[in-house]
């Protein structure tokens, strides 16, 4: 892992693959241990450059207010495009996951140039708050559990792992992934404030974002070739979602893990990485 200035910020990355392979850009939701280790791996081993990246106010990457954060949802985009520009080797594959998929889908319609496939996954078309009647919003007695828990000792690194692997099993997701990947975060954010920390752990400062304008009415626009991932049994943003998705960018694929929820579970780690790989 490392770190690379651009658009005015400091992004942490970590790269597999060879230097000189097509790029694949890995936008975090929000952390870059949003993407699998294996999953990286995998296209890696495809031949691809394998970058995975912090959002703003996450990991390694610029760190401020997560408060009162100072950009918008379209400087996330444009940091995408200038991290795909300095990174080089021409347009790049932008894949973003849960929050960083609405970053890749303003990243592709406002700087087409800079990419040359899109994958989106667990994510949907309008920015966070209530969504369109047509799209399916967050599963109710679900959302009432996940928000019921107190809050953990943010400054208790095993208090915060468990904390993750509770909201796991209430999402449908594994909790002793979820703990795993909960502790290196914890490790890699810098310090315990709870706004930082949940900034890192829940990416709540997506909810003080400012997303406008809306973008799902220009997806037709998207002429990259697209990929749709998304899981069966995601009870944050359930499956109708990313089917609305496919069925709104003009020839996107989309793939639906039947055994998976909010993350990229290691039994389809294959079958995902082998759906991008086939993008290009």
């Amino acid at each position: 892992m490392t770190t690379i200035d651009v658009n005015g910020i400091t992004v942490g990355i970590e790269s597999f693959g060879d230097d000189g392979a097509p790029l694949v850009l890995l936008a975090g939701g929000t952390t870059m241990l949003s993407w699998p280790d294996a999953l990286c791996e995998r296209l890696a081993a495809g031949g691809r450059r394998a970058v995975r990246y912090d959002l703003r106010d996450s990991g390694e990457s610029t760190t401020a207010d997560p408060e009162a954060p100072a950009y918008t949802l379209r400087d996330l985009a444009a940091d995408a495009a200038a991290l795909a520009d300095a990174l080089g080797g021409g347009p790049a594959h932008l894949a973003g996951i849960g929050v960083g998929g609405m970053v890749a889908q303003v990243a592709a319609l406002d700087h087409p140039g800079a990419f040359s496939a899109l994958t989106l996954a667990g994510t949907r078309a309008v920015a966070p708050g209530p969504p369109d009647e047509d799209l399916p919003d967050h599963d109710r007695a679900a959302m009432s559990r996940l928000f019921a828990r107190p809050m953990p000792d943010w400054a208790d690194r095993e208090a915060v792992a468990e904390f993750a692997a509770g909201g796991a099993e209430i999402l449908g997701d594994d909790p002793a992934a979820a703990r795993a990947v909960a502790a290196r975060v914890w490790d890699r954010t810098p310090g315990t404030a709870p706004p930082v920390q949940m900034a890192n752990q829940l990416g709540m400062v997506f909810s003080r974002l400012d997303c406008a304008p809306r973008w799902r009415e220009r997806l037709p626009g998207i002429e990259v070739p697209t990929l749709v991932v998304h899981g069966r049994r995601d009870r944050f943003f359930p499956v109708g979602n990313g089917e609305a998705i496919a069925r709104e960018i003009p020839g996107a694929r989309l793939l639906v893990l039947e055994e998976a929820a909010t993350a990229i579970p290691g039994a389809a780690v294959g079958e995902v990485a082998g759906a991008m790989l086939a993008l290009g």
